[in-house]
Formats: structure tokens, sequence, C-alpha cells
């Protein structure tokens, strides 16, 4: 043997020089089936030993045997037969309840030739070999007396005491023990870090949306079959109803089986609920699959499933649903409670998040469309159409607002503006500014005085926002024509697209409203004849930019020329804004009149 890390051949040496090796590569060892073929070899060294058994229990359940001979030095394994109680009520460790799980192991010696219900299934394959007699060492592995173990070497004469194989047997029980728990605490750091980097990766695909389908989708995929081969997510409805919002199985065949569990098995909502109320995790494998859809009982997929498990899914102090695992692997291949408990964590919170931010934007859009008007006024042979996007940027309400009223002399008036900033406090000045502007219209109050008044109210109140606006008036000419008079009052300037296919921008004065207390609102005059289209916009549709930093604004008079003649005008042009989109994204008014003659 060479080198300080050389494993030393079994056999080699004396007892002493031989334990030592053991406890060496014990030290090293990476598989506890290259321990077992070490050992084994070394007991089978000993005088008078014909064969060595091993056997690992979880409670009286076998979970497999591994045996070796003279003959066939090599350690074979054979697995327990699942849910089968071999050991006897005699076949334990020796340990009180106040024992530690690191008591010394107890030797016991077997006649075989006498039937020994507690030395099942050893007995036989001792036997088998042509041992007479043997030798057993019973140990515990784990932190408890469920876990435990069994060494033992069939002899072919009574145990010489002299030869002292027993307490070589307790020995070698020892390094089976430390080699078991090197290997389990390795296995526990390598399963850890595993761990970590999936649920670091579970949060990296939950957090990347802040839609809610698109969310309760990715939690049931990335867990299938990372973590198990079935998820099932339920959330809580208003009145309690814990409801299938989400599912996923590794074989697709058996997806509409799990779908229906889902929704209609009373077992499993039993046991959701069960998680719930005691808001702790539920585990259920074996025995306790009894009387479910799931396990040797089982008709169907459920059949060939080992184990189940159900977290209860808590966010910000409140209960929201729970995440529903399907093992058809091994029972011992169970996730662990941490994993389980942290990924129902994070799902909770992702979830609650994208719950919390979806009903946020709705109440947004439907506060925002509260400060538009309901409908647009009939106005003879003019047809009117109004658009408005809300950006997805933000949950904050938006400024942008537009409004169409025919005054007490039979003529159209349009506004639209756009009040600086977004939230409660835009929301309450654009309610004010678009009623304000109603009113004074409504009353046939001319559009530069209408908003003088309003600038005057805004600058009064020293408000701490500034306001853009743009009325035009339109008043019948005869033949199908109107002039209009534009005023504006720091608001992009409108377009007019005429029956030939020419666009036109109008010019415009006026400066913000609510900075100064003359705003120096000056009306422009534009006569619009059958044909013509007046087009006026909120600067979300002009400042938006493409990747490359061109502006919409310069291809708005090819757009507003090209949409014309959309079904809807105001939402083609908002629609191409937003397909040309990279940056800029702010909320978004169009409003479109569009002279058809006189009927």
């Amino acid at each position: 043997m060479t080198g300080t890390n050389a494993r030393p051949e079994p056999g080699d040496g004396g007892w002493a020089a031989r334990l030592h090796g053991m406890w060496q590569v014990a030290q090293d060892i990476a598989d506890v089936t290259d321990m077992a073929r070490y050992v084994y070899a070394e007991v089978l060294a000993e005088p008078g030993v014909v064969a060595v058994t091993g056997t690992r229990w979880h409670g009286g359940e076998l979970l497999y045997l591994r045996r070796a001979t003279v003959d066939r030095p090599v350690p074979e394994t054979t697995r327990g037969p699942a849910g089968t109680l071999l050991a006897g009520p005699g076949r334990r460790p020796a340990s009180p309840a106040a024992a530690r799980p690191c008591a010394a192991p107890v030797v016991h010696v077997h006649d075989l030739s006498a039937a020994d219900d507690d030395f099942a299934p050893d007995a036989a394959e001792l036997a088998a070999a042509g041992a007479r007699w043997a030798l057993e060492a019973r140990f515990r592995l784990g932190d408890g007396d469920g876990d435990w173990a069994a060494f033992s070497a069939g002899l072919t004469e009574w145990p010489d005491p002299d030869a002292g194989l027993a307490g070589k047997l307790v020995q070698v029980a020892e390094i089976l023990v430390a080699s078991h728990r090197r290997i389990m605490e390795y296995r526990a750091h390598d399963r850890r870090q595993i761990e970590d980097a999936f649920l670091a990766e579970a949060s990296l695909q939950m957090d990347a949306s802040l839609d809610v389908e698109e969310t309760l989708g990715r939690v049931a995929r990335l867990a299938v079959p990372a973590v198990a081969e079935g998820c099932v997510l339920h959330l809580r409805r208003p009145d309690g109803h814990l409801a299938p919002v989400a599912s996923a199985h590794v074989a697709a065949s058996v997806q509409p089986w799990l779908d229906d569990l889902a929704r209609d098995d009373p077992w499993l909502a039993a046991l959701r609920r069960r998680a719930v109320d005691d808001g702790e995790s539920v585990v259920l494998t074996g025995n306790g699959l009894t009387g479910g859809p799931f396990g040797a009982a089982a008709g169907g997929p459920g059949r060939g499933v080992r184990a189940v498990t159900v977290n209860p899914l808590r966010a910000r102090g409140k209960a929201i649903g729970t995440l529903t695992f399907v093992y058809h692997r091994d029972s011992s291949e169970v996730a662990s409670a941490r994993l389980l408990g942290d990924l129902a964590q994070r799902a909770a919170l992702a979830i609650d998040t994208t719950t919390a931010y979806e009903q946020r934007r709705r109440n947004v859009e439907l506060l925002q469309y509260q400060l538009l008007p309901s409908a647009l006024p009939q106005w003879p042979a003019a047809a009117l159409h109004a658009a408005y996007e809300v950006a997805d940027a933000s949950l904050d309400v938006g400024g942008d607002f537009y409004d169409a009223v025919v005054d007490r002399d039979g003529r159209l008036a349009l506004v639209i503006g756009d009040v600086c900033g977004r939230g409660a406090e835009a929301a309450a000045m654009t309610g004010m500014a678009r009623h304000t502007l109603r009113t004074l219209l409504e009353d046939s109050t001319p559009p530069a005085r209408a908003l003088d008044r309003l600038n005057a109210a805004l600058h009064g109140q020293s408000a701490s926002r500034f306001v853009t606006a743009l009325i035009a008036l339109l008043t019948p000419t005869g033949r199908g024509e109107c002039a209009a008079e534009v005023v504006a009052a720091g608001h992009p300037r409108p377009m007019v697209r005429r029956a030939d296919g020419r666009v036109e921008e109008i010019e415009g004065a006026g400066v913000f409203l609510g900075v100064l207390p003359d705003i120096g609102a000056e009306p422009t005059r534009v006569q619009l004849r059958p044909g013509d289209t007046l087009v006026m916009f909120t600067d979300g549709l002009t400042e938006a930019r493409s990747a490359e930093g061109v502006m919409f604004e310069d291809l708005l008079p090819q757009a507003v020329r090209e949409c014309d003649e959309a079904p809807d005008p105001a939402a083609e042009l908002i629609a191409r804004a937003a397909k040309f989109r990279a940056t800029g994204n702010d909320d978004t008014a169009v409003l479109v009149v569009r002279l058809e003659g006189t009927p």
C-alpha cells in the first residue's frame, strides 16, 4: 500500500490493522454499498465465518437485505417487500425511552437450527450458506428507534468467546454508524445546496411576471418533476372554498385524472382543509394513504402514488390556499419539509403579490374610465371616435382626459387634456378639470374664456400640478362645412386630415394651466369640409419611442393619413403607437371627429 490516501486491502494484516483500515475507508467513502463491500470482506476473513448479512429497517419494515458468502464475497442486495412487517416485536435495538440514539450496539447469538421469528430473514440466508450459528449486532442509525440496522455473521461452529468476534462485530457496527452518519451529512449538505438553487430559480420564475394566470401556471409547472410527479394549486375563494386554479403532471395522459381529483375528490378536499385549518404541512405515506384515491388499494394512476404532501399557502397573515404534491417515486424521496415549506411560502407571496397587483390594476382602470365620458354625443353629419389606453408601467391613475359636448347653441365642443403626474391628486385634478370645462362649454362659454376660468381656479388653489388642455369648437356654416375654433394651453397641436389626403398641423399658443395667472390663449380658426378629419391627442401618442430612439411624433402625419379609413381611427392610432413603442409608456387619449357632409 502506497500513499496516505490509498485504501488498505481487506484481510491485510491483523484485526487492529484491518479495523484501522475500515475506519480509514469510512472517512472518505461516498456510497454505503462500497462500504458494505469492504466491511463484509473483512468479517468473512474471520475464522469460521461462512456468510454475512446486513439488514436495514424502518420500524418493523425491512427496507433491504445484503448478503455475502465465502463463495460469493461481493455483497448482493435485495429490497424488502414494501409495506410488509418482517421484524418481530423482539427484534429491535435495546433502547429504553431515555436512551440516547448513539447507544452502543447489542450482540445477540442465534441457533439457526431452531425457528427464530425475531431473526428473519437473516436466519434463512445464513443457514442456506452453511451456517449453524449466528452473531447479530443491532444498532440504531438515525435519531430515533424507527431507523435501525443489523449486521450478522454466520458460523459453522459455536462462536468461540476467545476469538472476540462479538466485540469485532460491535466495532464494525460502530464504523457503519459513523460512515452512515457522515454520508447522510454529506448528502444533506449536497441536497441543501440543490434545494437552495432550486428555490432561487423558483423565485426568479414566479417573480418574473405580474400576470396572475401566468404566475399560477409557473408555480405548478416549475415543481414537476423537480419536486414531485404531480402538483395541484388551490386558492381560497371569498366564501372559503378551496378551488383548483392550476395543476401539472409529468405524464400528459395522467393530467385529466389529476384535474378530476383536484375538483371533486372528498378525501383530498378534507386533507386540504386540515392543512389550512392547522396551518401545518401534511405528509402521508404508506398506510396513511388508506381510504383515499392513492396507494396500493387504489385504482388507475393513483395506485402508483407512494406519497402525498399538502402545504398551506399563507401570505401576509392570511391563508390563501394550498400546494399539493403527488409522488409516484419512492416515499424516501419525498421533498424535505424545509424545501416544501420554503417553496410554499415563496409561492404564496408571489401569488398574493400578483393577485393584489391585478386587483389594483382593475381598480385603477375602473377609476380611470370613471374620469372619462360614458358616451360621445351624436352630432349631425359627423362621426366621433375616442380611444384611451392605460399605461401598464404604473398602478396609479393617470391624468389624461377627453370629452365632447353639444352646447345650448347646437355647436360641438371637443376637449382633450392631460394633468401632469399620476396618483390620487392627479385623478382629483383630472375630474375637476374635465367637469369644469364641460360645464362651461355646455353653457356656450367661448373656448379661450373657458380655459381662462379653469386656469384661474387652478392658480387660485396654488395647485402643485399643471394641466395641458385643447378645445375645438365646431360651428356649422352650411353645405356640411364647419368653422373650427381651436384654443391650446400647452397641449400638443391637433392635426387635420383633408379629404384629399393632405395632413396639416393646426397652430396654437398658450402656456400650461395652473402656472401663471394669464395663459395668453389665442384661438386659431380652421375651416373643415366634408371628408376632413380633426385629430386631437395627448403626448402619450407622440412621445412613444422605438428601440432605435425614433419618436412616433415623426410618423404621426403618415399614421393620421392611413388610419382615417379605419372603422375606428382613434383606436387604430393608439394600436399603431403601441406596436411601435419600446419606451415612453404613458397613458394615451385620442379624440377624432370626421365630417361626413349634410345627410
